[in-house]
């Protein structure tokens, strides 16, 4: 999140609380009931705490700014408060039964939002509600003519409905409604799917392209992830990865983004059918349109093969993909015994050659 406006809720906390009634409560109890009985919820982006009543117990009061959780706490004494940020969430995997969001999100930029949605799906259980607000509009940063001037400085990010679903769907969660309200605010219901989100961001050397998550990879949260597929072991060969299936660790520390050309997990990839990939290579072009790897690199050909161009062959794609140059490479899966891992790893070193340019 923007530190300026984490800080200027840190100095105003108290001022915040006495100024601002607590909006949206009904939609707050809807997701609160929604929970199973005993298990945790989350406030993401808490406050002052005055939404925690209406989500039940027990619940998570998290925010950036610690007076905000100790503001929480005195409204809600059973809550267990926490500062984090929500683009860094301590919270062990599907610990979570739901979870509200109520105008916090907005505060994180654009290109950060897809990791922050990510740390969120890996938190909350398959099939948990999510609640989120956001603020309708174009801009992004310190907005000058924002009507709020008790609390001048702060930082937004502007969404519309089109785009935020697209980002909501990447990372791994069914949308049921994103709605504006005609005003100020864009209203996201979801669930938390059995699927893997993306782990992508601005600036990355490459983004891997996959079919779509097996339900084991689903489950562990990591794409390729079954033992015997050799996606792994010829990334750490041909050196796009220093460690064994960890994408965060691929995305920070080597800029190696991952999606699925299909959300939906399956037992096997024969599964899908070419409607699902026509618009799953939709959704993937208008992700590597808005953040722009300085490559792309579809690991089956198959899926490549019936969204987008049935001769399709291995190797660098002509045309690039979504104006960045691309690559196409066999499955990794062990179920294709055609490719060894030495041959995977060439495919990689050759996709990595055309991301850097030769």
């Amino acid at each position: 999140m923007d530190r300026a406006t984490v800080e200027l809720y840190e100095a105003g906390a108290t001022r915040w609380r006495d100024t601002r009634p607590a909006r949206f409560i009904e939609r707050a109890e809807m997701l609160g009931r929604e929970v199973p009985t005993g298990v945790a919820r989350l406030d993401a982006g808490c406050g002052a705490g005055l939404h925690l009543p209406a989500l039940g117990t027990p619940v998570v009061a998290l925010d950036a700014a610690y007076a905000m959780t100790a503001l929480a706490r005195d409204v809600a004494p059973d809550s267990w408060p926490i500062q984090a940020e929500l683009e860094h969430l301590p919270l062990r995997r599907d610990a979570i039964g739901g979870s509200w969001a109520r105008a916090s999100y907005l505060h994180v930029p654009r290109v950060r939002l897809p990791w922050a949605l990510m740390e969120l799906h890996q938190a909350l259980r398959v099939g948990a509600p999510a609640a989120f607000t956001y603020r309708h509009g174009e801009q992004e940063g310190v907005i000058e003519d924002d009507d709020d001037d008790d609390f001048p400085g702060r930082f937004f990010a502007e969404w519309t409905t089109e785009s935020l679903t697209a980002v909501h769907v990447g990372a791994g969660f069914e949308v049921d409604e994103c709605v504006h309200d005609g005003g100020e605010w864009i209203n996201v219901a979801a669930r938390r799917a059995r699927t893997l989100p993306d782990f992508v961001d601005a600036g990355m050397r490459m983004l891997v392209c996959g079919l779509n998550p097996s339900e084991y990879a689903a489950d562990v949260g990591v794409g390729f992830g079954r033992p015997g597929n050799r996606f792994w072991p010829a990334a750490l060969a041909a050196g796009l990865v220093t460690r064994d299936r960890d994408p965060r660790h691929a995305l920070v520390e080597h800029r190696i983004g991952m999606t699925d050309m299909v959300k939906r997990a399956t037992p096997r990839a024969d599964a899908l059918t070419p409607a699902e990939y026509r618009a799953g290579a939709e959704r993937v072009e208008r992700l590597v349109q808005w953040l722009q790897p300085r490559a792309v690199c579809f690991v089956g050909l198959a899926g490549y093969r019936a969204a987008v161009d049935r001769r399709a062959a291995a190797g660098e794609i002509a045309e690039g993909f979504g104006s960045v140059p691309a690559y196409l490479m066999p499955n990794p899966s062990g179920l294709n015994t055609h490719s060894k891992v030495d041959d995977l790893a060439e495919h990689l070193r050759a996709a990595l050659r055309v991301a850097d340019g030769g």
